[in-house]
């Protein structure tokens, strides 16, 4: 599997995620790390994309944690179910 689009395009602030905001103080990372990290841990090829130097740099230390199961399980109860795209 691979993940395009994996902030969502802007179609969902994933950034104010409440609890991706709350992993990301626990773990020293931002919401988008934490988002990231989830999606390497579920062996989900990534492709983040940035024009800015510091998200880059932010988009690829995701190697240095991992996240708990137990949060890995919080995380995945987002999930709604559907696409944001409407494809599904």
């Amino acid at each position: 599997m691979q993940s395009w689009a994996s902030f969502t395009e802007g179609r969902k602030n994933i950034f104010a995620e409440p609890l991706l905001q709350e992993l990301g103080n626990k773990y020293g990372k931002t919401s988008a790390q934490i988002a990231l990290r989830y999606l390497v841990q579920n062996k989900i090829a990534v492709i983040p994309k940035s024009v800015h130097q510091e998200r880059m740099k932010q988009n690829l230390a995701v190697f240095d944690f991992e996240i708990s199961q137990e949060d890995m399980k919080k995380i995945e109860k987002l999930d709604g179910g559907k696409t944001l795209f409407g494809w599904y």
